[in-house]
């Protein structure tokens, strides 16, 4: 008989606690998955986001706002590209009121020139800005919602009262995996004539396309420099470092992910390394029959680390197998959809299975290593005359 056949004869001994074992390091592992594929996606959020977009905002907080007029003097600047401006409507469909997602006035003319990786097909932007009423949101907020294009839509905002009549007259696409699709976007004008004196002619936020991304620091502070003598002043950052200095605030949560990811490397390694240790304790004496049949220490050695690796890289694969159809394609879609700000990509990258299937047979060898060392070590008589 071969080692190898050995090894798997001896996995298969104890058909229960084989399998209880490897649905524990298969569960260890689809938990490892999660974890890291959702810092990895937050972190895309992040590290992809626009460099030659910026942000203007009220210096004071982000919930304030600043004067449209601020956008012709940002757009005369030498370095921009093209302006545009939203303002936050914080909106929710009556009908599915759990259902959150963004929601912004924009001024239709000028938006998507500066939000170049938004796909709109000519007819339906042309539609959009003939509407007045009209809106186009996002393809993945469109399938949540059940949204088609004609629809009339009905919103309540959290910012302004009444209910807010809209047709959809466009759904986009995202050029880039970072583009938000779950987004609401309407004309500007609509809620701006709505308004009282006091509260027209407002912005949340002035959006810049600069023409170099390596020139976002100092045209930054350029339009900064503007409004420095104004009555309302001004913050403006690239897209990318508004999205980090975000993530900045849930640092403490993302440094306890990655603590709980290495926590669970470690239960499976006590959960594997009990199991084989079990195992070597009841075949005792197999392994002083196999010593005297002239064994060496290091197959016995070999044999327990292939047991406890077929068992660890079992489990690792069924993990892996159950993390898709459980995290990308059932986790992933929802988050998408309903976080699409903040996880606009969520995908299981290559390196993190990989990396899982590596940790499983490295935590494998680790767990064998202990039990196989003192099974090598045993004498032959003393095994022999051991009775359990």
């Amino acid at each position: 008989m071969s080692l190898t056949r050995l090894a798997v004869k001896n996995v298969l001994h104890d058909k229960l606690r084989a399998l209880l074992t490897v649905l524990g390091v298969a569960v260890a592992v689809l938990a490892f998955i999660l974890l890291r594929t959702t810092l990895g996606a937050w972190r895309t959020a992040g590290e992809q986001s626009a460099k030659d977009r910026l942000a203007t905002r009220n210096a004071v907080a982000f919930t304030l706002t600043m004067p449209v007029r601020y956008v012709e003097q940002v757009r005369k600047l030498p370095g921009v590209a093209a302006c545009s401006w939203v303002r936050a409507f914080i909106g929710t469909n009556p009908k599915r009121e759990q259902v959150r997602f963004s929601s912004y006035a924009v001024d239709a003319a000028t938006i998507l020139d500066v939000y170049t990786d938004v796909v709109l097909p000519p007819e339906q932007r042309a539609a959009w800005l003939a509407d007045r009423q009209g809106a186009i949101v996002g393809d993945l907020l469109a399938s949540r919602m059940g949204w088609r294009l004609g629809d009339r839509v009905v919103l309540v905002s959290q910012l302004f009262k009444g209910d807010w009549e809209f047709t959809i007259r466009g759904i986009y696409h995202g050029a880039a995996r970072t583009t938000p699709l779950a987004r609401f976007l309407f004309h500007w004008q609509y809620l701006n004539a709505a308004q009282p004196p006091e509260r027209q002619e407002q912005a949340s936020m002035i959006l810049s396309l600069i023409r170099e991304e390596s020139r976002s620091a100092e045209i930054g502070a350029a339009i900064d420099a503007l409004f420095g003598g104004e009555e309302v002043q001004t913050v403006t950052t690239s897209e990318r470092a508004l999205t980090l200095s975000a993530m900045s605030m849930v640092s403490a949560v993302l440094r306890a992910l990655d603590v709980v990811s290495v926590v669970i490397l470690g239960i499976m390694l006590l959960i594997l390394g009990n199991t084989i240790a079990l195992g070597v304790q009841e075949r005792i004496n197999q392994y002083g029959t196999l010593r005297a049949l002239g064994f060496r220490p290091r197959q016995l050695r070999r044999t327990i680390l292939t047991e406890s690796v077929a068992i660890s890289l079992a489990g690792g694969l069924l993990g892996i197998a159950l993390s898709y159809p459980l995290v990308q394609q059932g986790l992933g879609t929802l988050l998408e959809k309903n976080a699409g700000e903040f996880f606009p990509h969520f995908r299981i990258a290559p390196a993190t299975a990989a990396a899982a299937v590596g940790l499983v047979v490295l935590l494998g060898l680790l767990a064998g290593a202990l039990p196989a060392r003192i099974a090598a070590r045993l004498r032959v008589v003393d095994t022999l005359r051991r009775v359990d």
